[in-house]
């Protein structure tokens, strides 16, 4: 039996590891250097201020939503207003009183009242 060491895997023999653990461990070929890492970095976190931004963006839509439904709010609000201000209107004594429907109307010739 023999064995092959190569750059990826080392063997047990050469840890310090106890029973029951894996006999060998990855290891990589390639190797960065200084300016890799760097520049992995800025991207990393160029990556996590883009997710941020996403985020916040979204939460300023959910603000530009709930401001239009508070302008539709104040502006069915204004309709009730009018339709309130018409219904009084329509509803007033004295247009009553001068409709078709009241000048058609005749006076009681008799009229009685029920007491206790």
């Amino acid at each position: 039996m023999s064995y092959q060491r190569t750059q990826n895997f080392s063997s047990r023999r050469t840890q310090n590891w106890s029973r029951n653990q894996n006999t060998t461990r990855f290891v990589s070929s390639v190797k960065l250097g200084p300016v890799t890492h760097t520049v992995l970095v800025a991207l990393m976190i160029t990556v996590l201020g883009l997710i941020y931004l996403t985020q916040a963006t979204r939460a300023t839509g959910y603000d530009y939503e709930a401001q239009k439904i508070d302008s539709q709010i104040a502006t069915l609000k204004e309709k009730k207003a009018d339709l309130e201000v018409e219904n009084a209107r329509l509803t007033a004594l004295d247009t009553v009183s001068n409709s078709t429907v009241a000048k058609e109307m005749t006076t009681p010739q008799k009229t009685d009242y029920v007491r206790e």
